[in-house]
C-alpha cells in the first residue's frame, strides 16, 4: 500500500496539515529504564497530543506461541483498532506521532498505521527543549477504527530472521548488539548473520533525521542500495519497536520497505537451543 503522506515529516509540514480535522498528534513516549511515558505525557506534552501507550495499546501480553514471542508482540488487530478508537484516533485521521527519542519509540506507532493502510508520520525531532508543552488533556470523539489484518509482507518471523537471503538489520546500540551489554533480554548477543546500524546512530545530535542522501550511504554500506534489496531486508531490535524507525526511514530514503521481525532478540534470545554472535562481526 502507498501513502500520501510521507513517513517523516517536519514541523512546517506539521503547521501547515494541523489546521485539517483529521490530523491527530500523538505523543508514544516510552522508556526501557522503567519510567513512564504516561507521567511524562502528563507533565507536559504538545497541544493537542493524545498518549498511545506502547506496551497496552501497540502490543499483546507475551505469550508462548510464536505470534506473541518477545517482549512487544504485535496485537491482534481487533485490540489495536480498539485502542484507536479509545485514544480518538479513527480510519480517516492523519496521525503524526512523536516521542523524546528522535522518534525511535514513536515509530512503531507509525509503522503499525502505514502497514495497514492507514496515513501516519513520524516527527522530525520530537519533542525540542523549546517546545511549548500542555498539561490539557484533549477531549476527543471514540471513531471507528476497522481492524485489518497485518500485512504478510510486511512482517517476517524467525525463518526469515536466519535466512541468509535475507539483510537482517539489527537497530539496537552496539555495546547490546555485541552482548557486551544486555539490560532486558535473556541473552547477549545478535542472531547471526545481523548486520548492526543502530536506530539512535541516523539520527543528528538534535535528534533530527540524517539528511536522504546519508541514510542511502549507511544503507549502501550494509548492502541496501535499491529498492530491490530494501525489500529484502528484515529490521530487528530488541522486541520490534526501535526496528520500526529503521523501516520507516528504509522508506524515506526510497528503497523499499522491508518486512519487520515482532519478536525481534527477545524472542530469538529466549529459545537456547538457537546460536548468538557475539562481537562487531555478524558471525
Amino acid at each position: 500500500m502507498t501513502s500520501a503522506v510521507p513517513p517523516v515529516v517536519d514541523r512546517a509540514w506539521l503547521a501547515y496539515s494541523l489546521n485539517r480535522r483529521d490530523v491527530v498528534l500523538a505523543d508514544v513516549r516510552w522508556y526501557l529504564d522503567g519510567r513512564s511515558g504516561h507521567a511524562a505525557y502528563q507533565a507536559g506534552h504538545l497541544p493537542g497530543a493524545v498518549f498511545v501507550d506502547l506496551d497496552t495499546d501497540l502490543a499483546a501480553p507475551h505469550g508462548p506461541g510464536p505470534s506473541t514471542a518477545g517482549r512487544h508482540p504485535l496485537p491482534e488487530p481487533a485490540a489495536f483498532a480498539a485502542a484507536m478508537s479509545r485514544r480518538g484516533i479513527g480510519d480517516d485521521d492523519v496521525v503524526v506521532a512523536y516521542d523524546d527519542a528522535g522518534g525511535v519509540i514513536a515509530a512503531r506507532l507509525v509503522w503499525m498505521l502505514r502497514a495497514t493502510g492507514h496515513e501516519a508520520a513520524l516527527l522530525d525531532g520530537g519533542l525540542r527543549p523549546q517546545d511549548e508543552l500542555t498539561t490539557e488533556i484533549p477531549e476527543r470523539a471514540v471513531p471507528v477504527f476497522t481492524p485489518r489484518p497485518w500485512p504478510a509482507g510486511r512482517i517476517a518471523g524467525l525463518a526469515d530472521a536466519v535466512d541468509r537471503g535475507t539483510v537482517v538489520l539489527d537497530a539496537r546500540d552496539r555495546n547490546r548488539y555485541r552482548g557486551e551489554v544486555e539490560p532486558v533480554d535473556p541473552r547477549p548477543g545478535h542472531i547471526p548473520g545481523a548486520l548492526n546500524l543502530p536506530a539512535r546512530e541516523n539520527l543528528t545530535t538534535d535528534g533530527l533525521v540524517l539528511p536522504v542522501d546519508e541514510l542511502r550511504r549507511r544503507f549502501a554500506a550494509l548492502g541496501v542500495a535499491t529498492p530491490d534489496a530494501g525489500d529484502r531486508v528484515v529490521s530487528s531490535c530488541g522486541s520490534g519497536v526501535t526496528a520500526c524507525h529503521t523501516l520507516l526511514l528504509l522508506e524515506h530514503a526510497g528503497l523499499g520497505r522491508g518486512r519487520l521481525y515482532p519478536g525481534s532478540w527477545s524472542a530469538y534470545s529466549n529459545d537456547p537451543s538457537l546460536p548468538a554472535a557475539t562481537g562487531d562481526e555478524p558471525g
